[in-house]
């Protein structure tokens, strides 16, 4: 298979990361919260922001806009690397044993416009009503929805239609 990646310099990008096997290991909000600190950790090696997030049980998504000489494949192999590492550590494992915990590649979109960006940003924030965790993206308490109400994106009373299905959002 031949698998390309698109950089574009100050772009931001959506990616989707899934769990091995989508073993539901974020369930624990030990390991979410254990994701929080190894993006931050990688953050200051491979400066990015943060433009929006969702981690559910087996697969998180984010819109990232890397900000120094890092690409976002960077900060993906860094992410996964070093909270793989952490994770076996916390359970008790040697570091140096064999562990799939990530599928093995993670799907990317550069973004392309306000609109494209809107769009994306809406399904993360929608995709805890979509898999039936929740019935208001706002009780879903590992996402960037708040964040955004607060910066004015979605009224208080916000009235969710689901996404358009049509793009394919890498699950």
């Amino acid at each position: 298979m031949n698998f390309r990646r698109y950089y574009i310099s100050g772009s931001a990008v959506f990616i989707t990361q899934v769990v091995h096997d989508r073993e539901p290991v974020f369930r624990e909000p030990k390991h979410a919260n254990l994701l929080r600190e190894i993006l931050r950790n990688v953050k200051e090696l491979h400066p990015f922001m943060m433009l929006g997030y969702v981690f559910l049980l087996d697969h998180f998504h984010m819109i990232i806009q890397p900000t120094g000489e890092s690409n976002f494949s960077n900060i993906m192999q860094s992410l996964k690397s070093n909270f793989t590492r952490e994770y076996k550590k916390r359970l008790g494992l040697s570091t140096s044993q064999s562990m799939k915990f990530w599928q093995k590649r993670f799907w990317d979109h550069v973004i392309r416009d306000d609109g494209d960006f809107e769009n994306h940003l809406h399904y993360i924030h929608y995709n805890p009503v979509k898999h039936g965790y929740v019935k208001d993206p706002r009780d879903w308490k590992d996402s960037s929805y708040i964040e955004w109400e607060k910066r004015g994106l979605y009224p208080p009373a916000f009235n969710w239609d689901e996404p358009n299905d049509d793009v394919d959002w890498g699950e």
